[in-house]
């Protein structure tokens, strides 16, 4: 296969880049080549990283010592561009498309009528317009379990805040560019809040630790603030 990069990521880790545009069809090729490495990969191979554009490959440097002494990054370098060659780029991942409480209610999204002002639209408007796709998980990141979706409304699209928060609550759903995402741990963060769901993003006790994974799609039931508090209370 031709149109790739490897680069070294750290000392333990080796990138595979697939284009430089964040798009459906790359990611398609991201979520081939993942599932391909999962399904071949040598011994040594401690976990596979899917994102945007690009796969990331950890290893353990010892194991791979005792196969290649001397050059233990082209050795998995050698061992990446093989399986590489062999990926099969048309297949079918196995994905999940979830579907995800969320009220808008202003009291508990901050930025939900900030937004409305300066896009000239009404909450209404504002809710209609982000709840009506598919979204498309491209990956995980930032925190545990914060999946990045795409792609959002340009109507509605706005970039992050100046000035981060130092506290956003877990569960918060927003807004950064064309990306959507849900705050999956309390955390300082700068996205445009504009509902929260009362779905656990993340949970470390469970087999399953993040409620949706790179690849899946997503829509946004949008709920009244009852029900959100409601379905809190049960979780």
């Amino acid at each position: 296969m031709t149109g790739y990069q490897i680069y070294p990521c750290g000392d333990n880790a080796v990138t595979i880049e697939l284009g430089d545009t964040i798009n459906l069809e790359t990611h398609q090729r991201v979520m081939a080549l993942y599932q391909h490495i999962a399904n071949n990969a040598p011994e040594a191979v401690k976990d596979i990283i899917p994102a945007y554009t690009s796969v990331t490959v950890l290893y353990n440097m010892g194991q791979v010592k005792k196969q290649e002494p001397h050059s233990i990054y082209q050795h998995m370098c050698r061992i990446l561009e093989n399986l590489l060659e062999n990926c099969v780029w048309d297949r079918v991942v196995t994905t999940s498309h979830m579907k995800i409480p969320v009220c808008y209610d202003v009291g508990i999204a901050p930025d939900i009528e900030r937004m409305a002002e300066e896009k000239r639209l009404s909450v209404e408007e504002i809710i209609h317009i982000h709840s009506s796709p598919v979204y498309h998980v491209y990956m995980l990141g930032f925190l545990p379990g914060f999946a990045y979706m795409g792609t959002v409304d340009d109507r509605i699209a706005t970039a992050r805040l100046a000035r981060p928060r130092l506290m956003v609550e877990a569960g918060s759903v927003g807004i950064a560019g064309r990306q959507t995402g849900i705050y999956s741990l309390n955390s300082p963060g700068g996205w445009n809040i504009i509902g929260q769901t009362p779905v656990q993003m993340f949970d470390a006790s469970k087999k399953n630790t993040c409620y949706v994974n790179a690849g899946d799609t997503v829509s946004f039931v949008p709920i009244s603030l009852e029900e959100f508090v409601h379905l809190k209370n049960l979780a």
